[in-house]
């Protein structure tokens, strides 16, 4: 991050963070999870394009506010030849308005201001998904530099081991087999490495994507993040029971149904023949006063106003329908990711289970191939399979991470319960 952003405070109460309402970003000690989330929300040009809506529903509740002008007209008329006598020039003039205007002016603000507050949560439910998705890639970020870290361990043994064997083979005290298979074990090993630095190369693009962030430019990670081992399962029932009281969106769409529901007033208000009233006062060239009104009325014989009317009811039904398919779905993802929760905390603990038990097999199997009492091959594929663990309950780690992600967004609740 550049000098100017290096150092950042602001509030971050909505943004799930925790703390005292506010966080402080210092990119040059390195950002967490949080951080991300508050930088993501800030710099993101998607959410800038995004906030541009407001804009345009607060134009429009200004507009719904907006009557039509009254007309004037003014006409003279110039006497100009004929008998002339006791003649004089003719004027007439007259004001009119729409008054049946007044009608849907009241739905047609009220629909505006629901749309406007639909608009504002829309825009929050945006921001709420850019935070989770940039505090989702750090951890990515944390975990692929784990890989990396246990991926070169294994390759600098390995490589180390090799470059033993050959001297010991050159002396005639191992067997071109074991250095044979020591090099194949160890081009896995490095294979893994690279392949795993290349992942770690993708995902800090990523993270630096997420968060609004030029490729070139610098950005570390803080100290000791970790992955979560366990989560705790939460309580399915009880956040599937109310979460369209939680979800921004699902708040958004009952906003955007509320409008549409004004809409369609105002569309079956504006079937209402249309009455244009008016005042007028005119001269003939006898020098004769008129003074008066006039009533137009527009007689629905054929348009009714039918067509708009029934667009706007289409509408209104299909954000009914969008709205019910949403909150469907997330029951459905609350079920899921909890069903995923259980299952990863089940795998993680047989991973992490496991892996004591590889370490003393590669440590006896390093032992018996030292003394020629087995098969050297052995101990290169339990050394292999150990590393494999390893990266196995990184991944699933990073996975329950995910997951957890997945929850929080699909119940609306940071950290479910």
């Amino acid at each position: 991050m550049d000098a100017a952003r290096d150092v950042l405070r602001v509030e971050a109460g909505r943004l799930g963070a925790r703390g005292q309402g506010s966080i402080t970003i210092d990119s040059r000690k390195g950002i967490g999870p949080d951080e991300a989330a508050v930088v993501a929300v800030l710099m993101s040009p998607a959410l800038k394009a995004i906030r541009d809506k407001r804009g345009t529903a607060a134009a429009q509740l200004i507009e719904a506010g907006v009557l039509p002008n009254p007309q004037l007209s003014y006409e003279r008329d110039f006497v100009s030849g004929g008998n002339l006598q006791g003649t004089q020039n003719a004027f007439s003039s007259s004001a009119t308005w729409e008054v049946t205007s007044l009608l849907p002016l009241l739905p047609k603000r009220a629909a505006a201001r629901a749309n406007e507050t639909a608009v504002d949560l829309e825009v929050a439910w945006e921001e709420w998904q850019a935070a989770a998705n940039a505090k989702l890639a750090v951890y990515h970020v944390a975990a692929l530099e784990q890989e990396v870290e246990k991926a070169r361990e294994a390759d600098d043994a390995l490589r180390a081991t090799v470059a033993t064997l050959r001297k010991a083979v050159a002396a005639n005290e191992k067997t071109v087999l074991e250095l044979a298979a020591s090099e194949s074990t160890s081009e896995d090993a490095h294979a893994t490495m690279l392949e795993a630095r290349q992942d770690l190369a993708k995902q800090w693009l990523a993270l630096k994507r997420a968060m609004g962030l030029e490729p070139g430019e610098s950005l570390r990670l803080r100290e000791g993040i970790l992955l979560p081992g366990r989560l705790a399962v939460p309580d399915e029932e009880a956040l599937s029971a109310n979460v369209e009281s939680r979800r921004i969106d699902l708040i958004g769409l009952q906003q955007g149904i509320a409008s549409q529901d004004q809409t369609v007033r105002a569309a079956v208000l504006a079937a209402f023949p249309k009455i244009t009233a008016g005042f007028a006062r005119n001269t003939d060239t006898t020098d004769v006063h008129t003074q008066g009104f006039s009533v137009q009325v527009e007689l629905p014989l054929f348009d009714r106003n039918q067509g708009n009317v029934a667009s706007e009811r289409a509408t209104r039904q299909t954000l009914k329908d969008e709205y019910a398919q949403r909150a469907f779905e997330a029951r459905n993802d609350i079920a899921s990711a909890i069903a995923d929760i259980r299952a990863y905390n089940a795998q993680i603990a047989a991973a992490a289970e496991a892996l004591p038990l590889l370490e003393r097999l590669t440590d006896v199997a390093r032992t018996a191939a030292s003394a020629g009492n087995a098969d050297v091959l052995g101990y290169y594929e339990a050394r292999s399979n150990l590393l494999q663990k390893r990266l196995q309950l990184i991944k699933l780690e990073e996975q329950l991470m995910e997951t957890k992600t997945a929850l929080e967004l699909s119940s609306g609740q940071i950290d479910p319960k």
